[in-house]
């Protein structure tokens, strides 16, 4: 009796530094990762989540942009990184399910590098043009297009809902699209407002105010429904394009390896940010609606659609260089 009671205090021993870390868990402020320029979507997001948490007393949380690659910069930079709960990266459908097929190497497994967290948010991408453009509709946009200079549409980056969005749309248009990358979403759509890039598929977080100051003129969405924050805004599906869909969402992730007590802290932390009335408004004025969820539902979503956007760039021939 004396000896099983002394084995299971070793093994309560053995248990207890994880236990202590995950109920000192926060105890210095925590990064997160966003793989784009400020000014984006991701950007947006993660410094609205960032206040939220650090209200009241609450941890000091710093917004990290880490641009470059199609978010891969960032990516990388969070698995090498200590799988102690203090890193974490706000992730675009990109990083989570596209570059590792689109691209000739991304450098990680989302399904065994990354540990899931929550998911975040969900919004539609918008394709735009600079007002100097003739075309006040998608057929239009389309028929320019098809000239033999053809059309420059910008992105947030290399492997960005914006960018597969474009290669979707010509794949299944036949229309002369050339994309331009940029290192996020802000500086993309700068360069719009200039003139100096034609069209742009931007997030709704980044094109929102500029579409209602009339700064920029949009033609249709990308997401499967129509926006309930630009009802007027037409679907490219409704348009002619059945089937057509790149809705854009970001997901909450750490290193892999994070253990589960932690990551279990982190869920708790981000949720209970993004239920927060103040963040779901926040998010709902940029067109952003907020989905928090389980690890688990996580893992089943990046599961899921890693299977959906594998078969769209492999039937579509989507190469990312």
């Amino acid at each position: 009796m004396h000896r099983r009671s002394l084995l299971a205090g070793v093994a309560m021993a053995g248990l207890a530094p994880v236990s202590v870390r995950a109920q000192a868990f926060p105890s210095k402020q925590i990064r997160i990762l966003v793989g784009f320029a400020p000014g984006g979507g991701g950007d947006t997001v993660g410094r609205i989540l960032a206040q939220e948490i650090g209200r009241d007393g609450g941890p000091s949380v710093l917004v990290d942009n880490k641009p470059g690659a199609g978010g891969n910069v960032a990516t990388r930079e969070l698995i090498r990184s200590p799988a102690d709960g203090y890193t974490v990266m706000l992730a675009n459908v990109g990083v989570l399910a596209v570059n590792p097929y689109a691209m000739k190497s991304a450098g990680y497994d989302p399904q065994t590098d990354l540990a899931p967290v929550s998911m975040a948010v969900e919004f539609a991408n918008v394709l735009v043009v600079h007002p100097s453009v003739p075309a006040r509709t998608l057929a239009e946009y389309l028929d320019l297009a098809k000239r033999p200079e053809g059309m420059t549409y910008g992105s947030s980056g290399i492997g960005s809902a914006g960018h597969l969005g474009g290669e979707l749309l010509r794949a299944m248009s036949g229309a002369k699209l050339t994309h331009a990358p940029y290192r996020g979403g802000g500086p993309a759509m700068n360069d719009l407002i200039a003139g100096h890039v034609p069209s742009l598929i931007a997030s709704a977080p980044t094109a929102t105010g500029f579409m209602r100051e009339g700064r920029i003129r949009s033609l249709a969405v990308t997401s499967a429904r129509r926006s309930p924050y630009d009802p007027d805004v037409p679907t490219i599906a409704e348009l002619g394009f059945a089937g057509y869909d790149a809705t854009n969402w970001y997901a909450l992730v750490a290193p892999a390896g994070t253990p589960p007590p932690i990551v279990a802290a982190l869920n708790r932390l981000f949720v209970k940010a993004l239920r927060a009335a103040e963040v779901r408004e926040a998010l709902a004025r940029q067109g952003i609606e907020s989905v928090p969820s389980t690890p688990d539902e996580l893992a089943a979503r990046i599961a899921r659609e890693s299977a959906t956007w594998k078969k769209v760039v492999t039937d579509a021939g989507i190469r990312i260089e």
